[in-house]
């Protein structure tokens, strides 16, 4: 026996639940379907937990709007909720003369992204902020911040379940099929579920699961990438109150210094691509290369004073040496099957952007 449902969401990350709430908030039937055995296990619980300013993306890309209406949204529903966050401020550091020309031209990129706060600091600026800190020049964002990101997405789920939605773990899709009035979907356990809408959210296996999508144009699905990032933990206290980023790097956003609610100091990612989502293995021989890369900025860090912490996978849909791809939202409007919404390479700033991604789906499947 097939069961009906109106709206399913495939993956209950952070981005999975903020497109089923706001399905649900429409008044819709949603059900968001998990794999897992609860929900934000991967990705959204392996990340910075950084709400970004939306400097660093293309002007008029999915990632420049997304992160810039998320942030927006993401502080209001914190202060409505009561979600511990907290607007910390971000220092880009320039830690040679070289890059000095960098910071200008994040300052420029930012500013056509709508982001108009950004403040150019001298060494002894940024060191009056932060007297632990060496640098020629930063720019300082004073509206990054941080967040609980499991206490965002439990305040997510009740949205969708007060609503009258579902969230449903253990819950593993095998294949889908599109048929004349929505998707028929077969689970692992063997129920069949009928949906008119659906959205693939599915996080590191968004690509892998829409490759089993019968009667989906298989040349839509990008190929996955695995960036591995690995973190460390500072096991001293911190000496800084704002998170510290060195200038970007090519894959990512280079060794950062980011502060979790309770005020403890982690460091990375660093980026290592890898071939399975599954690779999850911190390797403390690679706290090595993190020494160097954050000694450029705080030259007092001691030996010995980082512990392996974590890792995560970034969701990728570009790969070594090649330009970091945007966000891929592929609604009806441009693939031509009614009620289906594919999200590829929802990487950073997917945690900031969840909301408005959210938002922007639920619009265009309203439409």
């Amino acid at each position: 026996m097939t069961e009906r449902v109106d709206c399913v969401v495939i993956g209950a990350g952070v981005v999975g639940l903020a497109v089923g709430r706001a399905l649900a908030l429409q008044g819709r039937e949603v059900m968001v379907l998990e794999s897992e055995e609860a929900i934000g296990t991967m990705t959204s619980a392996r990340n910075s937990e950084v709400i970004h300013a939306g400097i660093y993306y293309p002007q008029g890309s999915l990632k420049a709007r997304m992160c810039v209406r998320g942030k927006e949204l993401l502080y209001a529903f914190c202060e409505e909720r009561g979600i511990a966050h907290r607007r910390c401020g971000k220092l880009i550091v320039a830690t040679n003369q070289a890059q000095l020309e960098q910071l200008q031209a994040i300052k420029a990129k930012a500013a056509a992204n709508g982001v108009d706060d950004l403040r150019l600091l001298s060494a002894r600026q940024a060191q009056e902020m932060e007297p632990a800190l060496q640098c020629v020049a930063a720019l300082l964002s004073p509206s990054t911040g941080i967040v609980d990101s499991h206490g965002l997405m439990l305040a997510m789920q009740g949205d969708i379940e007060n609503a009258g939605g579902m969230v449903v773990c253990h819950a593993r899709v095998e294949s889908a099929q599109v048929v004349a009035d929505g998707v028929e979907l077969r689970m692992a356990d063997g129920m069949q579920l009928h949906a008119r809408t659906l959205v693939n959210a599915a996080g590191l296996q968004a690509p892998a699961l829409a490759g089993r999508f019968a009667g989906f144009a298989q040349q839509r699905v990008p190929r996955a990438f695995f960036a591995k990032g690995s973190y460390f933990t500072l096991t001293g206290k911190a000496p800084f109150s704002h998170l510290i980023y060195p200038v970007p790097e090519a894959a990512g956003l280079g060794v950062h210094l980011t502060l979790d609610m309770g005020g403890q100091a982690k460091f990375g990612p660093d980026v290592q691509w890898v071939a399975s989502a599954q690779d999850l293995q911190v390797d403390s021989e690679r706290s090595q290369g993190f020494y160097a890369e954050i000694r450029k900025y705080w030259p007092g860090l001691q030996d010995q004073a980082l512990a392996p912490g974590y890792a995560g996978i970034r969701p990728k849909i570009s790969g070594p040496g090649e330009t970091a791809a945007d966000f891929v939202i592929d609604t009806p409007d441009q693939h031509g099957v009614p009620g289906v919404v594919q999200l590829f390479g929802i990487e950073s700033p997917g945690l900031t952007s969840s909301l408005a991604i959210g938002e922007y789906v639920a619009h265009r499947l309203a439409a």
